[in-house]
């Protein structure tokens, strides 16, 4: 039995005969729908194929084994059975429990197929998901990650922090840790352009870093950007004038101190503004973290995309396409009302693994009846240890995200909102076809 026809007789086990089906269960008929469909995945951070000993450290901007160890959400804990079926799946799990005898099988049997396959490893795991493209949000790609599977999403925090962050990462001790991987991905960026120095006044510093690295990431095949500002500040990116943020930019410059959070910020929000127009004039989406992170210290209310809400009605970024990535939850009701703007898309990647299938199916089924064409589905597969690699996470998000949908388009089904034949066109859309029209994707 295939992969995904085990997964769905798994989803649907509750409406075979002998087992009364609730009125809040599935369709069958639409399940069977949802899980065949070859998706794409909008947001995701897959490994690059390595070889013995060979580590990735690209798969994240700001990756969070620099912070103090922070409580996992339950469904997150490598103690999760429902891993069980992912281990089944990928790689033949025969047991039931998850001691830690047994669980050193699948390491051996993830290091075995990535040992066997090589470089068409990554495009192997995803065939086992059903999962046609998946956006891979990374540093940079590498091995494996061909672009006819996986499309790259870039980094560009970096571009609105040109001055020291010395006093700004003393505001705790998150900041503490991820301001220094933003320091050394602007200095990757300025090598990759050939410059040994800052330049000394924000007209040059756009017109030579941040202009050219955008250019280059999108001749590089970057579809789009991704901001994960909500590590490192509220997401309140307010309106600032140039002439503002150069005085800022003039007083730091070249070493000159270093700014505070309150300094700081004009020149923060004038360069968000700044890339985002730059990324709409070359075709490349916003993709900005919204709602929840991980971190002891992450501030849930800066990440509210209501704080988005001024730059998102910026007539001067009406031509740049923004993506609440994880659709902002817990703010996930905000995020859909923003959907009612042109130019403001949603995934709901992460809610994929924070959620249970039946609570994310009641937001799936608020944007849908509210903005249908602006929902896309994202699994932000991620490694979390050796035993629940992205290959895991993957396959987590990816069960709940069908059955969530399946569930939410049943309701709507069931209540006369919808017709089957409009229920299978929704699911197309989330699963697919909103992201493929998006981006231009065949």
């Amino acid at each position: 039995m295939s992969v995904f026809l085990t997964a769905l007789a798994c989803a649907l086990l509750l409406l075979t005969p002998g087992h009364a089906a609730p009125q809040d269960e599935p369709d069958r008929q639409l399940a069977e729908e949802v899980f065949r469909i070859r998706a794409i995945d909008h947001h995701a951070h897959p490994l690059r194929a390595t070889r013995e000993g060979e580590e990735d450290r690209e798969y994240d901007a700001l990756p969070p084994d620099a912070l103090e160890p922070p409580p996992l959400p339950a469904r997150l804990s490598p103690a999760n059975t429902e891993y069980v079926g992912a281990w089944r799946d990928l790689w033949g799990y025969r047991h039931e429990d998850m001691s830690e005898a047994h669980a050193r099988e699948v390491v051996e049997a993830r290091t075995r197929a990535t040992r066997e396959r090589g470089d068409a490893y990554p495009a192997w795991v995803l065939d086992r998901l059903n999962i046609d493209v998946m956006f891979a949000n990374r540093v940079a790609m590498g091995r494996g990650l061909v672009p006819q599977r996986f499309r790259w999403v870039s980094f560009v925090d970096a571009l609105i922090l040109p001055l020291s962050s010395a006093t700004v990462r003393e505001g705790s001790p998150d900041y503490a840790a991820f301001y220094p991987g933003e320091d050394a991905l602007l200095n990757r960026y300025l090598s990759a352009l050939n410059l040994k120095t800052m330049p000394l006044t924000l007209r040059e510093y756009t017109a030579r870093v941040v202009t050219p690295t955008l250019e280059r990431q999108k001749r590089e095949g970057a579809v789009a950007v991704k901001f994960e500002a909500a590590y490192l500040r509220k997401l309140d990116f307010d309106e600032a004038s140039e002439a503002e943020a150069a005085r800022v930019y003039a007083r730091h410059a070249g070493g000159r101190g270093a700014p505070t959070a309150a300094e700081y910020k004009p020149l923060e929000d004038f360069l968000f503004r700044y890339v985002a127009r730059e990324a709409g004039r070359l075709g490349m989406a916003v993709h900005i973290h919204t709602g929840g992170g991980v971190g002891a210290y992450f501030n849930l209310t800066g990440s509210n995309p209501m704080l988005l809400e001024p730059a998102l009605s910026d007539p001067g970024l009406r031509k740049t396409n923004f993506v609440l990535i994880h659709g902002g939850w817990p703010f996930a009701a905000q995020a859909g009302a923003l959907l009612l703007k042109p130019n403001v898309y949603a995934d709901f990647s992460a809610q994929t693994f924070l959620r249970s299938p039946r609570a994310l199916a009641s937001t799936l089924r608020e944007w849908l009846e509210f903005a249908p064409d602006k929902v896309m589905f994202g699994t932000d597969a991620f490694a979390l240890t050796p035993e629940v690699g992205w290959e895991e996470v993957g396959w987590l998000s990816n069960h709940t995200g069908r059955q969530a949908l399946a569930l939410a388009l049943t309701g709507m089904l069931r209540d006369g909102e919808i017709t089957r034949a409009r229920a299978s066109e929704l699911a197309r859309m989330v699963m697919h076809d909103n992201a493929a029209k998006l981006y231009g994707v065949k």
